[in-house]
């Protein structure tokens, strides 16, 4: 692997690595080179974040390296933390939470079948966001994780219990199923915006 390229996957891992940061030792193991390197490699790289208009440098804190926000930009990061965020879900996250909400409890794999398609990571930001939680685990081979809906999720779509989510429709055929589960989200999708 050429030099640069060494240099951009190093500031790949100190990204990923987060607040937990990385050791010169970590990276020499990861990236299969010395030490002596890495510190070359860091080295070229705080150099690239102090002479070029970049918003981050990188910062070390006894052995650890992260990556971090210039100190000279904190009063846009206040600007930004003070601005109210979206708490919009997608439309996948959407799905899977409306299946939960009515099939609960109800295992990954069980979402999957009714949604078609993978929905780990609907399932990862409905559980980062406590909208829904694991309840138990499935009876059986692996003995699956159950799903149901999280001390947020009443709060989140400003309902008092789940007696006043909408209906299910009834006697759906195919030729209707589409348009139904249209109608649904609709539905579904209005609770969500009047909570924002």
């Amino acid at each position: 692997m050429e030099f640069t390229e060494l240099k951009g996957v190093l500031e790949g891992l100190l990204f990923a690595s987060g607040d937990e940061g990385v050791t010169v030792k970590q990276v020499a193991k990861v990236l299969n080179i010395t030490p002596s390197s890495v510190d070359h490699l860091i080295n070229e790289l705080k150099y690239d974040y102090e002479h070029t208009e970049r918003g981050m440098m990188i910062i070390q804190s006894h052995e650890v390296y992260h990556l971090s926000t210039k100190p000279e930009h904190s009063s846009y990061f206040v600007k930004l933390l003070e601005t109210p965020q979206s708490n919009r879900l997608s439309q996948a996250a959407l799905e899977t939470l409306a299946i939960i909400a009515y099939e609960q409890p109800i295992t990954r794999v069980e979402i999957e079948e009714i949604r078609g398609v993978n929905s780990d990571r609907p399932v990862q930001t409905l559980l980062a966001k406590s909208l829904i939680e694991e309840v138990g685990r499935r009876e059986g081979v692996g003995r699956p994780v159950l799903f149901g809906t999280g001390k947020d999720f009443l709060t989140y779509f400003g309902l008092t219990s789940l007696a006043e989510l909408p209906p299910l429709p009834e006697n759906i055929n195919s030729d209707t199923l589409e348009q139904e589960a249209d109608l649904f989200f609709d539905r579904f999708n209005e609770l969500q915006n009047n909570k924002s």
